[in-house]
């Protein structure tokens, strides 16, 4: 039997109480789970920074290669 990898990873993340209380001002805005909220949050920030678009055309560079 092969067992297959899982596609979701679950890290830990240790916040202090005043940014927990912001993050749950996002809800039903960015999410209604904090799992959600915490995801959009980092996804809205690598894309802030440019490091998704980034990622993708460097993949790109390496498959045409």
């Amino acid at each position: 039997m092969v067992l297959e990898k899982p596609t979701t990873k679950r890290i830990h993340v240790t916040l202090s109480r005043e940014q927990w209380l912001l993050i749950q001002r996002f809800k039903g805005v960015m999410g209604q789970t904090d799992s959600e909220i915490v995801r959009t949050i980092v996804l809205a920030w690598l894309a802030e920074k440019s490091l998704i678009s980034t990622e993708i055309k460097n993949k790109r560079n390496d498959n045409n290669e």
